[in-house]
């Protein structure tokens, strides 16, 4: 269950990075980093399919890390096509375990939808290039991975990847082309538009299903 939402800020290269920590009851077990959508199109921290995977996150026992991007919120800097976010997260990444040791050494889940999963795609990238501890689990919702990217991206073989068959946004052909060219399966909500309206029940399975292995 979840005990309490707090805020908290870490400093990326244009200055503060504003942060809301969703903290477990009990002890911690890990922790996770959940991206949010496009910043210039709305997106933020407190999007329904962010808080969705935070709660599933929370409720395995993990702190939910959930960040605004550049320019929202309380966070320092512009919009800046993944590339300085995904700078700005690997710094979080680094002082985050920092500031909770116990939490970053547990499990690890990196999470994204939309704008947010290439931002986790790229920052899982550039982890593991320079030999620093990559997360035990990586998760893309309505996958726009292709759209900002910037860099090489190599994500691992477990990878889950999650589309809707109706995502007016992200159409599914752009979802399967890149799944298909890292040969990495698909899972398809039948029916389900980008933002997965009246598909969330069905989102936080997927999310159970897959935290339960960790």
């Amino acid at each position: 269950m979840l005990a309490r939402t707090e805020k908290i800020s870490f400093q990326g290269a244009a200055g503060a990075i504003d942060c809301a920590l969703d903290l477990p009851m009990s002890t911690p077990a890990g922790w996770a980093l959940v991206l949010h959508p496009h910043p210039l199109h709305g997106g933020a921290r407190d999007n329904k399919i962010v808080t969705t995977i935070a709660r599933a996150c929370v409720q395995q026992g993990l702190i939910a890390v959930r960040p605004n991007f550049r320019g929202v919120g309380d966070s320092a800097g512009q919009f800046d096509a993944a590339v300085g976010e995904t700078a700005d997260m690997q710094q979080l990444v680094e002082q985050f375990g920092q500031a909770y040791p116990e939490a970053a050494a547990g499990k690890w889940v990196l999470a994204g939808f939309s704008f947010g999963t290439s931002v986790a795609a790229q920052l899982y990238s550039a982890l593991a290039d320079q030999s620093q501890r990559v997360p035990d689990a990586l998760l893309l919702f309505g996958p726009a991975v292709e759209r900002f990217k910037f860099r090489a991206v190599s994500i691992p073989d477990d990878t889950l990847l999650v589309h809707g068959e109706a995502d007016e946004v992200v159409p599914l052909s752009e979802a399967m082309d890149f799944a298909r060219e890292r040969d990495l399966p698909v899972v398809v909500v039948p029916g389900a538009s980008h933002f997965f309206h009246g598909k969330l029940i069905a989102l936080k399975q997927l999310l159970q299903q897959r935290l339960a292995l960790l």
